[in-house]
């Protein structure tokens, strides 16, 4: 069988959908009512949305309640965000968050990030605690 990864990226490529995954990036899980105003949708399609990323497993759901809480559904499709966001920025656009102080200090998915995260990574590495092989940092 060969790969098809057209279905994931027209997924991925909705706008709406787009503005949901990128909300999640943050590592919080939300609710469908959180990420239809992310996406600036009503609930009924956010829900609608949501569920073609489930059954695509780009999003894993979980009840709480009678709250239902959405969240990237592996390491994996948050990377491929990250890639794709990384593809579409531009020297003309600023990255990252506008407010100053999450430019400082943040957590993005599942890693430290902002100056104060890349000041720590920088730190051990330079210390040897950490050895950047330039895919991944290993401990030592």
């Amino acid at each position: 069988m060969e790969p098809n990864f057209s279905i994931i990226a027209g997924l991925i490529g909705d706008p709406a959908r787009a503005r949901m995954l990128s909300a999640l990036m943050a590592g919080k899980a939300l609710t469908t009512t959180e990420l239809a105003l992310e996406a600036d949708i009503t609930a009924q399609t956010a829900s609608s949305h949501l569920a073609k990323l489930v059954d695509a497993q780009l999003l894993a759901v979980r009840k709480q309640g009678r709250h239902r809480y959405f969240q990237l559904h592996r390491p994996d499709v948050a990377e491929l965000i990250e890639k794709l966001l990384n593809v579409t920025v531009t020297s003309t656009i600023q990255t990252g968050p506008v407010d100053s102080k999450l430019r400082h200090a943040r957590v993005c998915y599942d890693h430290l990030a902002g100056a104060l995260g890349v000041a720590l990574y920088d730190s051990l590495v330079s210390k040897s605690f950490l050895i950047d092989n330039g895919e991944e940092a290993i401990i030592t």
